[in-house]
């Protein structure tokens, strides 16, 4: 197959190391629009669903959904990887700013500055107002994480993997749509709540001690 159609094996290769962007590279996109049942009857034996959103421009695989008893019977090519609770709390503030910006109109592109990632999770995550140098290295390790897991993308730097400054601006894929839906949403919803409850229980006991100190 690889010898007889190289745009074929070129399309499969890429959507293997990750998402494929109509923006990045027009011709590999192209190419996939016009493999797709190949791609589709390749990828089936491995268990593996093409996502392609052509209005939006990107393309993905995900792991199909089996049955329970087949489950242990076919292994994941495509593992969930955990994430922490700043990270899935950042993905909803892009998620919803998204929903925002499609409301309004215009560019699709959607770009965002590091200050305004950094004041929406700030807004979660006051952090320790004594070290502000802490809480916003914490902010650059969340960006990292969204860069690296492709839903940012650096504009302004060679190098994309470089800690994020103050004079960064990103790139929010629109990918991000396709993996933060309104089942994810409302998980977290419930977890912030719990998290908001915790913090308000510790905030309010700290202030008990005080006055008793008092």
């Amino acid at each position: 197959m690889g010898r007889k159609d190289p745009a074929l094996s070129s399309v499969l290769v890429h959507l293997f190391k990750g998402a494929v962007y109509a923006d990045s590279d027009a011709l590999l996109w192209k190419d996939l629009l016009e493999q797709q049942p190949q791609v589709r009857d390749y990828i089936a034996v491995l268990g593996l669903d093409l996502t392609v959103n052509e209005a939006e421009g990107y393309a993905f695989l995900r792991q199909r959904d089996v049955d329970s008893d087949d489950e242990e019977k076919i292994p994941k090519l495509i593992v969930r990887r955990p994430l922490s609770f700043r990270v899935s709390y950042l993905f909803v503030v892009l998620r919803k700013k998204i929903a925002e910006r499609d409301a309004q109109g215009g560019d699709p592109k959607f770009v965002l500055s590091f200050q305004e990632i950094a004041n929406a999770m700030r807004s979660m995550f006051p952090g320790d107002r004594n070290n502000e140098a802490k809480a916003t290295d914490q902010i650059r390790t969340d960006i990292a994480k969204a860069v690296e897991l492709g839903f940012l993308r650096k504009l302004n730097s060679d190098r994309e993997f470089d800690a994020a400054s103050a004079e960064d601006n990103y790139e929010v894929r629109r990918i991000l749509k396709d993996f933060v839906d309104v089942q994810w949403l409302k998980s977290l919803d419930e977890k912030l709540a719990a998290y908001a409850e915790h913090a308000a229980r510790a905030g309010k006991s700290a202030d008990d001690t005080e006055a008793a100190d008092g």
